[in-house]
Formats: structure tokens, sequence, C-alpha cells
């Protein structure tokens, strides 16, 4: 066992089960005591951009709100810069706005009209791919700055929810699916 993989599995076990939070019928995973451990912490955001070197992305990308925690510690590992993905209504100066479907609704999330420059090479993290609305926005703000996705990175999939198939085309890495 690699290093690499003994930590990978080291932060599948960290990761807590919550039931029926926030709802009945949830199985919501708290990525918390990774957080908490200096050691998983790191580890987690040295394998989200594993096979990036400082260089490579111009920017790193992050989805509101814990993508922000394992986006910003990417940015700095790799020498890029950061860009906040936020809820609408959160960004102070001029946004482009993506709608996306819920299961009960639709959300918009929001990026600054020039938070990337066209041609820029962005790494997208997100703590979570579940059904791929939010990552599928995302990715849709950030084509429409004109930037190149290298890569969509997940610290949790949960397969089941096929969440994949909203982001064909994508390069996809989640390090614990379920």
């Amino acid at each position: 066992m690699t290093n690499a993989t003994a930590k990978l599995s080291d932060i599948e076990r960290a990761i807590r089960n919550v039931p029926d939070f926030p709802k009945p019928g949830i199985q919501f995973k708290d990525i918390t005591p990774v957080l908490a451990d200096a050691g998983l912490f790191a580890a987690a955001v040295d394998l989200l951009v594993d096979g990036f070197k400082p260089g490579s992305v111009d920017a790193v990308v992050g989805i509101d709100a814990r993508g922000f925690i394992f986006a910003a510690a990417a940015a700095v590992k790799l020498q890029a810069g950061f860009v906040p993905v936020r809820k609408k209504g959160k960004l102070p100066y001029r946004t482009h706005e993506q709608e996306y479907a819920l299961e009960y609704g639709t959300a918009t999330i929001a990026v600054h009209v020039d938070a990337l420059k066209p041609g820029s090479r962005v790494l997208l993290i997100d703590d979570l791919l579940a059904t791929g609305g939010t990552a599928a926005a995302a990715v849709a703000l950030v084509e429409k700055l004109g930037a190149q996705i290298l890569e969509i990175s997940f610290l949790i999939e949960l397969k089941f929810l096929n969440g994949r198939d909203r982001l064909k085309g994508q390069r996809v890495r989640s390090l614990v699916v379920y």
C-alpha cells in the first residue's frame, strides 16, 4: 500500500456518516473530522491536486461553501489564484449568474465577471459530487468567462446519484466514492 493509498483510506475512515441530516432519509457525509486533522486535511489537498504542479494552473475555482476550504488550500499549494463561485447575491461586484435545478425548485450561483481571463487554466474543486447540478452550473460560468477547465476534483462522490452524467466531456476525479 502506497502512502497516498494509506492516507486515502484514513480520509475515508474519518468521514463521518450522520443519518437523517438535514432531513429524514439523508445520510450526510460530514467532512469536519478530515478538516480537524492537519495530516488528513493536507493529504486530501495533495490528492485533489495530484498530477498538477505550480505553474500548471492559473486559478483554482471553489464552489460555495465547503469547496472553498479545499480550493483555497489547493490554490496556495499550486501558487495559483483562488476564485469563489458563490450563491447569488453574495459577491459584491458585477457577476455572471447560472441557475440550476434542485430536487424541488432552482438555485443560482455566481462568479465575478472579471474573475478569470479568457484562456485561463482552471482546476475546479468542490467537496461533494451528488446530482451534479451545482458543478455543471459552475462549469457553465467558467466557460462563459472563456477559461479552460483542466479537471474537476471532488473529495466525495455519491455515485448512485449519477452526478458525472451532468459533467460529460469533463475530466472528473473523486477521492472517496459511495
